[in-house]
């Protein structure tokens, strides 16, 4: 049994307590999961089943969505209204004021990972080093805000509709957004909405998939090559398929696509056959699902 199962995490759930249940529903050890959740965020957590687990290291960095729930005029150690309060202030901010704010956030921006956050910095998770109370310094990285739009604001709270690459912090947005409006920010709740190209709507809730039966369980899976739709196809006809398997370099001169160096691929020969890299003007296997087997 292989597969992706996309379920909606609740909160209060680590993304590890969620694939412990699902160990058990699938009655395997073999599941992985991408792109963790703090416990006290909800939405999309794909979780990967069998041998689509060797899926989760080699993912597209494709962007991510999130429904993100705010109020001014606090600030907390954590940037969220979990954590410890550290200001307080008194907000008067128009909604024309925040809208021209938020305009500042949206294209390529740096952002500064918060400290409570799993980043390891000279092998240390900065969250680890925050509960010390150990504050270290870190390097600004550059992040992509392709969508960011307020859908509710009633002067204090509101909710943001974020898209955003791989690797956003929205608690740090959030309490950048604060800063620049004068009055601090911390965010009150968190759903991610999509995620490796799939939405909240094919999300399942956990507590619905523990009563399932393995057999309605395994109807539920999406191919491990849905999580690759990021990437074009080739096909191979019947000879490339037998030396790609066997772990030749195939000519990209003569695939059935048009084809650029460092381009990947998901690789086709009557049936899903894996991930390749096109280098040198070879196609070259990075990891392969057919029959369970990894390159």
């Amino acid at each position: 049994m292989t597969g992706v199962i996309v379920v909606n995490k609740p909160q209060d759930f680590t993304s590890f307590d969620v694939v412990a249940v699902m160990r058990g529903c699938y009655h395997t050890k073999k599941v992985g999961h991408s792109g963790t959740l703090d416990p006290m965020a909800t939405g999309v957590l794909p979780v990967f089943i069998g041998s689509a687990t060797k899926a989760v290291s080699i993912l597209p960095d494709s962007d991510k969505s999130y429904r993100a729930g705010f109020r001014l005029g606090l600030t907390s150690d954590t940037l969220d209204i979990w954590g410890k309060c550290t200001e307080q202030k008194a907000v008067k901010v128009t909604e024309s004021e925040l809208l021209s704010v938020l305009e500042r956030f949206r294209g390529e921006i740096y952002q500064i990972p918060p400290m409570y956050s799993a980043l390891k910095v000279n092998g240390q998770k900065l969250c680890d080093l925050a509960r010390q109370g150990i504050t270290v310094e870190r390097q600004p990285r550059k992040i992509t805000i392709t969508r960011l739009e307020m859908s509710e604001f009633d002067g204090t709270d509101g909710v943001i509709e974020v898209d955003c690459s791989s690797g956003t912090y929205i608690r740090a947005l959030i309490d950048d957004i604060g800063k620049a409006l004068g009055t601090g920010a911390v965010m009150t709740s968190l759903v991610r909405t999509r995620a490796c190209g799939c939405g909240i709507n094919e999300a399942y809730p956990l507590e619905e998939l523990k009563v399932k039966p393995l057999d309605e369980l395994e109807k539920l899976l999406l191919p491990t090559e849905s999580v690759f739709k990021a990437y074009p196809e080739i096909h191979l006809d019947n000879e490339q398929k037998r030396l790609y398997l066997n772990g030749v370099r195939l000519d990209a001169n003569r695939l059935s696509a048009v084809v650029t160096n460092g381009e990947m691929f998901r690789v086709y020969g009557g049936e899903f056959l894996g991930i390749a890299k096109i280098t040198s003007d070879e196609l070259i296997s990075v990891k392969r699902f057919d029959g369970g087997k990894e390159n």
